[in-house]
């Protein structure tokens, strides 16, 4: 599955809210805050990326989470939601809303390994189709989808209060 030998793929539990909300902040932070970090979006981080948001929605039956594990600890999730409807044509009620990996994780497949999860989870669940979407300055991001056999259908904003933020929306079919 990945050249991580010490990596499991396993459905989230409550036990786990604080180590998606450390990990969320830990990424975020990282991907979206290049050049500083500023009280706007820190307040933004630190209210949304918490333990007790990941709680709910770990109780939400509407979201499934799948967690990597390895030795120590998570290091990548993917959470996938219904009831979204997607912003474009060419998009499905399902949301691919969050993949995340540690960065010093990327390159080991688990990306790719979470994603082939999660789409294996829609298909067992009978949906069709997914959709995600990505900043649209987050090339490695965007190339990573691409690979992985979506298309842009796309592009939808990101608000966060009065600012928003241009995403490009990629969708693809569930294998089955």
């Amino acid at each position: 599955m990945t050249d991580h030998p010490d990596l499991t793929l396993r459905v989230a539990d409550m036990a786990d809210a604080s180590s998606l909300a450390a990990l969320s902040l830990e990424v975020w932070i990282g991907t979206y805050l290049r050049e500083g970090v500023s009280g706007f979006f820190a307040d933004y981080a630190l209210a949304e990326l918490t333990a007790a948001r990941f709680a709910e929605a770990l109780a939400d039956p509407q979201e499934h989470v799948i967690v990597s594990q390895n030795r120590v600890g998570i290091d990548g999730y993917i959470r996938i939601s219904r009831g979204c409807p997607g912003p474009t044509p060419g998009c499905s009620d399902v949301e691919i809303t969050t993949l995340y990996v540690q960065p010093r994780h990327h390159g080991r497949g688990i990306g790719a390994a979470l994603l082939r999860a999660g789409l294996a989870h829609c298909a067992e669940e009978g949906v069709a189709r997914v959709w995600l979407a990505s900043n649209a300055e987050n090339t490695p991001a965007k190339a990573f989808y691409l690979s992985q056999g979506f298309e842009r259908v796309g592009e939808t904003q990101f608000v966060i209060n009065d600012q928003s933020y241009l995403n490009d929306v990629f969708a693809r079919n569930c294998p089955g």
